[in-house]
């Protein structure tokens, strides 16, 4: 196998593949090596790097969450989903310091939010901002990600989108001020080069059993799965326990959530082309994935 398969610890799954060697032959691109691209303003557009390295030739398969390949359709890319995950609802949400006055979504308005921006953070506090009646330029996002618990428990942010691990050192200094469960689905996903799909179906279907055995033996293994990556041991496992695995072939029910939050980043002004969702799918590519269950 020659593929280039791009890897970071936020796809946990991509991760340990990586880290066991189950995908012997592949080219695994660290994607800390590739950069994140060109800084964007977080009020006015997306990052885009992880759609952009496909097709530069950074690598031929990734995995991330539910907004990069969003934002690679509306850059003009033509990829394809491979799979997703079952949802994580589990795996973050939008908190506040425990001792904050904000007590609603709607008290937000003019404040400062902390987030991954470009991640699936985004779109939990686009759809959060939504169910309020407000939009993006109604709060000032503040583009974090090492340093976000820091921000928030320091007083330099309001709010944040935080996630596990990263949630578990402040959790006991933090309140809850919306849930992921009741917003979206907040899935892992894996997509590729519609050529890729087309022209190497075989790679493809290798990539895609190779990552169904760490997820097998990730849920079997969590404690040593955790030691694989890089931070705190017990806070690693935490989340690793705490969410689904497997991949799964893309369903209607993701494309539809897919497609309102593209439509949200569109009237929004965060990308500037208006996408379908559906036109990233491939029926072919669904078996595929139904096989290696």
């Amino acid at each position: 196998m020659t593929a280039k398969v791009g890897f970071f610890p936020q796809n946990n799954t991509l991760w340990v593949a990586r880290h066991r060697d189950l995908l012997p032959g592949a080219e695994w691109v660290d994607l800390n090596t590739l950069g994140r691209g060109e800084r964007v303003d977080p009020a006015r557009a997306l990052p885009s790097a992880h759609g952009d390295h496909l097709f530069d030739g950074g690598y031929d398969f990734i995995g991330t969450g539910s907004t990069p390949p969003v934002t690679a359709q509306a850059k003009g890319h033509d990829i394809v989903y491979v799979a997703i995950s079952e949802p994580r609802v589990e795996n973050g949400r939008l908190v506040v310091r425990d001792d904050s006055p904000i007590g609603s979504v709607a008290e937000l308005k003019g404040r400062r939010v902390a987030l991954g921006h470009g991640s699936w953070q985004t779109t939990l506090l686009l759809l959060a901002l939504e169910r309020e009646g407000l939009g993006w330029g109604d709060i000032v996002p503040v583009d974090a990600y090492g340093n976000a618990a820091e921000l928030l428990v320091n007083g330099e942010v309001d709010a944040w989108v935080g996630s596990y691990p990263y949630l578990t050192p402040v959790e006991s200094r933090t309140r809850t001020l919306v849930e992921t469960d009741g917003l979206f689905s907040h899935r892992s996903l894996w997509f590729t080069r519609r050529d890729f799909a087309r022209e190497r179906p075989e790679e493809l279907a290798g990539i895609v059993a190779a990552l169904q055995r760490a997820d097998r033996w990730t849920e079997q293994h969590p404690r040593e799965a955790a030691a694989l990556f890089d931070g705190d041991l017990d806070a690693w496992e935490h989340a690793l326990r705490t969410r689904p695995w497997g991949l799964h072939p893309v369903s209607e029910e993701f494309v539809a959530e897919q497609q309102h939050a593209a439509d949200l980043f569109h009237a929004n002004g965060l990308v500037q082309r208006k996408i379908t969702v559906a036109d990233a799918v491939l029926p072919e590519i669904g078996e595929l994935v139904a096989r290696t269950r």
